[in-house]
């Protein structure tokens, strides 16, 4: 079951404690859900450096980040 995480209207670092903590958690896949590119990098930023493999698609404006190990 995919983990979704809604971070739209938050501003950093939100968006990237609320990703943390569902990765934790360890229930993987999870989908990060952003609107800004600055949550975009941040998030994928913190991903990579746990060593997660991370998907982006661009929903025009908004971003669904998908983390995975």
């Amino acid at each position: 079951m995919t983990v979704q995480v809604d971070a739209r209207g938050l501003s950093c670092p939100q968006p990237v404690i609320l990703a943390v903590e569902a990765v934790q958690k360890g229930e993987f896949p999870i989908e990060v859900l952003v609107d800004t590119v600055t949550s975009r990098e941040n998030v994928s930023r913190m991903a990579r450096s746990k060593g997660l493999k991370i998907e982006i698609e661009d929903l025009g404006g908004e971003f669904k980040l998908t983390l995975s190990k």
